[in-house]
């Protein structure tokens, strides 16, 4: 199933940043682009990664405000990195499925596969530091217990999505759904399309 290599990839690129453990960190992507969607993949739960990370330090009460302007500006573009990687994604799941005769019959999901894929990576992320605070030895017994009853059900929802994706791309190359791929079309990142920066052009 293509949710199994998703997945463990994602679980790769976790593990790989928390070796060091900082958004600083070089990126090395381990697949070469000959192996696109496992490249697309890996790259794609970086960017993920890194920003869950950014999230975090921007909660700080103590920031400094311009560090955390700074910041606010690498999660805007982290942002949009993000949402190419996810139409990059699209564009291979285009590719891979041009040829096939669609039925009379088919019909169009909510999503295109790679906004499901973009919220298994997530789910990713959540499932593998949800884990650190169930095991966390410093936590109290009840806090454990919760993260714990909350690990569980995340479990539950990456083997629910995992299943959902693959049925949408089984269906699509059978014909009996359909992709099209409505690029985001982001306005605030415009000088044309934004008022304020419009203004200081």
């Amino acid at each position: 199933m293509f949710t199994d290599k998703a997945n463990k990839i994602f679980q790769e690129v976790i593990e790989k940043y928390h070796v060091i453990n900082t958004v600083d960190q070089p990126f090395k992507n381990p697949y070469p682009k000959s192996d696109l969607i496992e490249h697309l993949l890996y790259r794609k739960c970086w960017i993920d990664t890194v920003q869950w990370h950014y999230e975090d330090i921007i909660r700080d009460p103590q920031i400094d405000p311009v560090a955390a302007l700074t910041l606010k500006r690498k999660i805007d573009a982290s942002n949009q990195d993000r949402t190419d990687m996810v139409e990059y994604i699209d564009s291979y799941f285009l590719e891979k499925y041009k040829d096939v005769t669609v039925k009379d019959d088919a019909t169009i999901n909510t999503e295109s596969p790679a906004w499901g894929i973009d919220r298994l990576s997530i789910l990713a992320l959540k499932v593998y530091h949800m884990n650190e605070e169930a095991t966390r030895t410093d936590a109290s017994d009840a806090h454990r217990t919760a993260c714990k009853a909350k690990l569980d059900v995340l479990l539950e929802q990456r083997v629910d999505l995992s299943t959902a994706i693959d049925t949408l791309l089984k269906d699509i190359e059978n014909g009996d759904k359909y992709m099209k791929v409505y690029k985001q079309m982001k306005m605030y990142n415009d000088d044309e399309l934004n008022p304020v920066l419009r203004s200081q052009k």
